[in-house]
Order: structure tokens, then C-alpha cells, then sequence
């Protein structure tokens, strides 16, 4: 607001009494790996190498739905470790941003497209016995069919899918603790 008589302008106010900086309610260092959402994100990290280890391990039959299966568990692990260095080498109090909110979106869109990777894993693993393969036998003068998965990359399949639903259940957690830390 400008005075009648030419003065000048009053001074702007004070940005910090309008803004409060963000609240951090998570610790840094080692004290991070002592919460709750440290233990989950160690878990998240552990249980979504597991996924990916188990997936890579046959032969990808459907490389179109077991694709989408690695991309998230690799991607996934690999934003929680980034995301645990963050508080476990105190980075977040040099870069100055909601932490948590950023918190609470990373672990939502993850929890998102974990879910959808279980189930297109579960879905890989229900076409065990789907006679995908089919070849002409010369010899028999006959087709014949070889199942999508063997026994050893079936077995592999349940344990992926399982500890997919897992780690989407730990996401799912995450994603509740970070939401109560941002809203509260």
C-alpha cells in the first residue's frame, strides 16, 4: 500500500512468519533405521531384490507381462536405497523440500505399481500348465505342447509372486506412515 504523499513502500513481510519450513519428523543417520519407516523401507529394499532375483532366474516366458515385473522391482529398489541414502547421510536437511510429502508420493505411486505387478506376476504364474508352446513332431506325425513354465521356474514364479504381494504390502505400510507423518 502506497502512502498519499509519495512516501515509500513499507518493507515486504517477513516470508518465514507466512511459510513455516517444512516439519521432518523422520531422523537422520542411523537413528532413520530405528523407525518404523526405516525398517519397512530396509525391508521394501530387501523383498523387491528378492522379487527381481526370482524373476530373472527362468527363462521370462511372457516378456510383455514379466517385463513390467522387473522394470518396477528394479526401479523400486533401487528409489528405496536412493531414498534410505537420503536420511541416512543426512541429505535431507541440504536439500529443502517437504520431505514429507515427497515421502508420502514416492511411496504411494510405488505402492501403485506394486500392486500391479503382483498381479501380473500371479498371472504369469496361473498359465503354469497353458500349452503355450507347440511343436510339430515329424517323427509321432503329431503336435506336441510344452507347458509355458516348467516345474523349477513355476516354483519360481510362486515364490515372486508371493514375495511381490509382500513387498506391496510393505509399500502399502510405508505409504500410511508417511501419509500420517504429512498430514499430521
Amino acid at each position: 500500500m502506497i502512502p498519499a504523499r509519495g512516501g515509500s513502500m513499507p518493507p515486504p513481510p517477513n516470508a518465514t512468519a507466512y511459510y513455516p519450513p517444512p516439519r521432518i519428523t523422520l531422523p537422520s543417520g542411523l537413528e532413520i533405521l530405528r523407525t518404523y519407516s526405516g525398517a519397512f523401507i530396509c525391508l521394501e529394499i530387501l523383498l523387491g531384490a528378492l522379487v527381481w532375483i526370482l524373476v530373472a532366474a527362468t527363462k521370462v516366458p511372457l516378456p510383455l507381462l514379466q517385463g513390467w515385473v522387473m522394470f518396477v522391482s528394479v526401479m523400486a529398489c533401487f528409489g528405496s536405497l536412493g531414498f534410505l541414502s537420503v536420511f541416512l547421510f543426512s541429505y535431507r536437511e541440504r536439500i529443502a523440500i517437504d520431505w514429507n510429502r515427497l515421502d508420502f508420493l514416492y511411496h504411494a505411486a510405488v505402492f501403485v505399481c506394486y500392486f500391479g505387478t503382483f498381479l501380473l506376476q500371479a498371472a504369469t504364474t496361473s498359465l503354469h500348465g497353458h500349452p503355450l508352446k507347440s511343436f510339430f513332431d515329424l517323427q509321432r506325425n503329431s503336435t506336441v505342447h510344452y507347458p509355458l513354465l516348467n516345474e523349477h521356474e513355476y516354483n519360481l514364479s510362486i515364490a515372486a509372486a508371493i514375495f511381490a504381494f509382500v513387498t506391496t504390502v510393505c509399500y502399502g505400510c510405508s505409504t500410511t506412515l508417511a501419509l500420517r507423518r504429512w498430514k499430521l
